[in-house]
């Protein structure tokens, strides 16, 4: 069974309906007679006269009422009736991720690269409709690949991923990090996450300040470390406001990161975006009563 949550943006509008079923009541009590004549005439001398063609019967109000259910039609719209949508492609923009990568020696060398990568691209898998990016770092940072929502092109890009990527020695995170809030500023990210696959390496005040910048922005940033977690590492994800996982918690990254978009966004005082409101096409069935308007009662 399928089940709508619906919620009235405007409820205010409401308020009209009452008056306009009132209206509709009064029009419709004094249709089919001839003034108050056949509250005190005997039925059988109606039906005889009527019969004769004496008198005409009233007719029923065909365009007050259509008027009538015009009108309740709009005041429905305009109440704002909304569906929910938590996951509509067309808000996908609000809500992005970006995997920063350490592509220097000491990571690329370690015998647990490939699993990093594997992890990597098991994140990618969780995105839902949400776009990914990919930044790769060494002695510098490099964007891999802008957001996009082709998370099959971002997990091969993640396999193609070594020690030839960066030709940059060293390790500079806060370099990726900078990059980061970059590329989320020009994508028009509003509530993202940021993941950094690290070792450890180069972080410090200079990191710890990116960090800073991006949650400010109302972006998380969590870490994902190679060797066991640190101190340093577990307080760039506490400013990050976001988590630490290590390589062997594939299954929470993925839950993480497929975390619903409206609830971040909810977060971030954006909730009202993912209301889709269906009042508008209300609008065209009250066109319908308006054709009767057009109606030619018999000669």
């Amino acid at each position: 069974m399928i089940e709508l949550d619906v919620t009235l943006l405007r409820p205010a509008w409401g308020l009209l309906l009452p008056v306009i079923c009132g209206a509709g009541w009064w029009l419709l009590s004094r249709a089919g007679g001839f003034g108050a004549w056949d509250k005190i005439t005997d039925p059988q001398l109606v039906q005889a006269m009527a019969a004769i063609g004496r008198i005409e019967g009233g007719s029923f109000p065909v365009k007050p009422a259509a008027l009538l259910l015009t009108t309740g039609i709009i005041a429905t719209a305009l109440t704002g009736p909304a569906i929910e949508r938590r996951d509509a492609q067309t808000y996908r923009n609000l809500d992005g991720v970006l995997f920063l990568v350490d592509a220097s020696d000491s990571v690329v060398e370690d015998d647990r690269w490939p699993q990093l990568l594997s992890m990597g691209r098991l994140g990618v898998s969780a995105l839902g409709s949400r776009p990914g990016g990919i930044i790769v770092y060494a002695g510098d940072a490099y964007v891999a690949t802008d957001m996009t929502t082709d998370h099959r092109q971002l997990g091969q890009t993640l396999s193609l991923i070594d020690g030839q990527t960066v030709p940059d020695k060293g390790s500079r995170p806060e370099r990726a990090l900078a990059l980061a809030l970059q590329r989320m500023e020009g994508a028009g990210i509003l509530a993202g996450d940021v993941v950094l696959f690290t070792d450890g390496d180069g972080l410090g005040s200079p990191s710890l300040q990116r960090v800073a910048l991006l949650a400010a922005r109302g972006v998380r940033v969590s870490l994902v470390s190679v060797h066991p977690t640190t101190a340093q590492i577990q307080t760039h994800a506490a400013l990050g406001g976001g988590a630490v996982f290590t390589l062997d918690q594939s299954d929470d990254l993925a839950n993480w990161l497929a975390d619903d978009a409206a609830t971040r966004l909810i977060r971030a005082d954006y909730p009202v975006l993912f209301w889709h409101d269906l009042g508008r096409y209300l609008l065209y069935f009250a066109l319908l009563p308006l054709l009767f308007l057009f109606w030619r009662e018999g000669a």
